[in-house]
């Protein structure tokens, strides 16, 4: 009765294969994937989507661009001689950005934040605020007073548009009335900070486009030294303040939770479809004859799959007792009763053998050799009070 390893392939083959295909398909996806935007933003990549072309006409004009990936690091580089890059504000924490906002203010150089969204921008550039809705053109005229917007003419700064409350900021590059690029005069000194829409114009195959190298040299090339900031989630800055601030719900996505809510609605109506009734039950001869071995065989199967002895020995117990009833003079509803079955039983026998109580009402077997032990003792027991 035990499944056959070849049994088994067969049952177990289509799930099997079903999980290798679901397995190379993600590996596929990923590998294809993995190649679409390598190096976004970094200097050192000459990909589509890094900025190899810039750091490198950069470094014709006599500026040298270093890459730094630690919030420690872009502090310390910060001052009046240098540019500071940070490529990808959004992945700051909160607590990283105010420290770094607080040491670029009173820096004298000048800070170029690429595309923060709301997320980011209030904090890295206090006063100004992100519009939710982007920019419908990602090609825009400069429309400005701002002399490196002027010369650079048309450029791809379309993306996040901008609002500011203060009135020393200088707007450009407008779409609907927004602003997508902000110069804002720092407190002290003669340090700002630039707030860019979109990364396009850093891209290496977007550079020599309308006037995106033209606007990306003259935003980068006013100080002798950029620092390039790519934020990374190793930093321990970042990881310490995410352990600090953030707690696992807040790690889950908000589509999820709608997810789930769905998925909890759609298993509701599942249940309540299945167990509505269609109405009274209505017998049905059967279309063949099923021998009472087959059936009892059957059954004895679907125990022995499930180990449940315990109810194999108590169907047993209870048909031995429901036999032996009307023998002894017991009415069918004490059957089941200790107190009164077991001393009728025990007068139809001569001389009891064996404990009665055990047998018919004892614990459940623990083995398979135990249940068949029992059987054997409850047809012997059956036998001896019918020729009794």
């Amino acid at each position: 009765m035990t499944p056959t390893p070849r049994q088994i392939w067969t049952r177990t083959r289509g799930i099997a294969l079903a999980l290798v295909l679901l397995l190379v398909t993600g590996v596929a996806i990923a590998a294809i994937r993995s190649g679409e935007k390598h190096g976004t933003l970094d200097p050192r990549s000459a990909d589509q989507y890094g900025s190899r072309a810039v750091a490198e006409l950069l470094a014709d004009r006599g500026v040298d661009t270093r890459v730094v990936t630690t919030t420690a690091e872009a502090r310390a580089a910060t001052d009046r001689d240098t540019t500071l890059l940070v490529a990808v504000p959004d992945l700051l924490t909160p607590h990283q950005q105010e420290q770094l906002q607080t040491e670029t203010d009173l820096s004298g150089g000048r800070t170029l934040l690429v595309a923060p969204s709301a997320a980011s921008v209030e904090r890295l550039a206090p006063g100004v605020t992100a519009d939710p809705t982007p920019s419908v053109d990602s090609t825009l005229a400069p429309d400005c007073t701002l002399p490196a917007a002027r010369r650079a003419g048309t450029a791809d700064t379309g993306g996040h548009r901008y609002a500011t409350t203060r009135g020393d900021a200088t707007t450009c590059y407008p779409s609907d009335g927004s602003p997508t690029l902000l110069r804002l005069p720092a407190a002290t000194g003669n340090g700002d900070t630039v707030v860019l829409g979109s990364p396009d114009i850093l891209l290496n195959d977007r550079l020599d486009e309308h006037g995106n190298a033209s606007l990306a040299l003259q935003l980068l090339g006013t100080r002798p030294h950029v620092v390039w900031y790519l934020p990374s989630l190793s930093d321990e800055a970042a990881s310490a303040d995410a352990q600090n601030d953030r707690s696992f719900f807040d790690l889950i996505p908000s589509g999820w939770l709608w997810g789930t809510l769905q998925l909890f609605i759609a298993a509701a109506l599942a249940a309540l479809w299945r167990a509505r009734r269609l109405g009274p039950l209505v017998p049905e001869r059967l279309p063949v004859a099923i021998r009472a071995s087959e059936t009892v065989e059957g059954r004895a199967r679907l125990y022995r799959k499930a180990n449940a002895r315990d109810r194999a020995a108590t169907a047993l117990r209870i048909s031995t007792r429901t036999t032996l009833a009307p023998l002894i003079g017991v009415p069918p509803s004490q059957a089941h009763t200790p107190e009164t079955f077991l001393p009728a039983l025990a007068r139809q026998l001569p001389t009891p053998g064996q404990d009665l109580h055990t047998l018919l009402f004892g614990p459940p077997p623990t083995t398979d050799a135990a249940l068949i032990a029992l059987a054997d003792h409850l047809d012997a027991l059956e036998r001896e009070v019918r020729h009794s």
